[in-house]
């Protein structure tokens, strides 16, 4: 495993944990970004993680990107190149090939919730603070949050949001669509390894394909997207684990899937 200072990589059970952990507030700088990207790929070469859970360490899950950078670029083309490494890992982790789920407390602001609109899911604390407040700094969000954003709640409060530069509650985050289900922060770790727990016991090529047909429902017409349904279909039925869920389903037993 690779070595890394900014973010805690660690595994339970077929879950894969990534735990900001650059306190006091898990600003995401350019160093910890790196990190980020080679956990992920240290998770894909892992062929026992089926999952991924992604939280911060103490008060924050990230309060945005670190700001003491910025005062080091001196040209706008740095500028550029500091955006497309970021959108590069996000992509990264938006096309993995297994499920990522954030567990966002204290506050997801700018870059920290442009990492957690990468994911593919997002639960969060009800007090939580989820929002982007570049213009407040005279900038815009540099993550790709004006094209994610706007897929989650819509064009109108993603404009709303970005403009006024005021956050949501994990509450509202969840009637937005922005967030699947809030808890009190007490509770929230323990229901996020509920949910990643329960994922992790499909089998990867089912979740795998689940993942990949959803991405092709956003970008392809829906007459193609259910005939590469269909195939996949197919497929997955001339797996074991196809055999053994239906064998299980009438013999009212839990499968035991073997990813094959």
């Amino acid at each position: 495993m690779p070595e890394f200072s900014l973010i805690r990589v660690t595994k339970e059970a077929r879950v894969g944990i990534l735990t900001l952990a650059n306190p006091p507030a898990n600003t995401l700088s350019q160093k910890m970004i790196q990190e980020i990207d080679m956990a992920f790929d240290h998770f894909s070469q892992d062929s026992e993680v089926k999952v991924i859970l992604l939280h911060g360490e103490g008060r924050f899950f990230a309060a945005g990107a670190d700001i003491k950078e910025f005062t080091r670029v001196k040209h706008g083309a740095d500028f550029q190149d500091l955006a497309r490494e970021g959108q590069r890992v996000f992509r990264k982790i938006e096309s993995f090939h297994k499920p990522v789920l954030a567990a966002v407390h204290g506050a997801a602001l700018g870059g920290g919730l442009e990492l957690a609109m990468a994911c593919h899911m997002r639960i969060v604390a009800e007090s939580a603070k989820l929002g982007l407040p570049e213009l407040q700094l005279g900038l815009i969000p540099g993550f790709a949050g004006t094209q994610r954003l706007p897929n989650l709640v819509g064009k109108s409060k993603a404009m709303e949001m970005i403009l006024t530069s005021d956050p949501v509650t994990g509450v509202e985050a969840v009637k937005l669509g922005l967030a699947n289900q809030a808890y009190s922060e007490d509770h929230l770790l323990e229901e996020a390894k509920k949910l990643v727990s329960k994922i992790s016991g499909k089998g990867i090529q089912t979740i795998s394909n689940v993942l990949e047909l959803l991405k092709v429902s956003e970008t392809e017409p829906f007459e193609q997207g259910q005939e590469k349904e269909a195939l996949r279909f197919g497929e997955v039925f001339e797996t074991y684990d196809a055999s053994e869920g239906i064998k299980a389903f009438i013999e009212k037993r839990k499968p035991s899937f073997e990813d094959r």
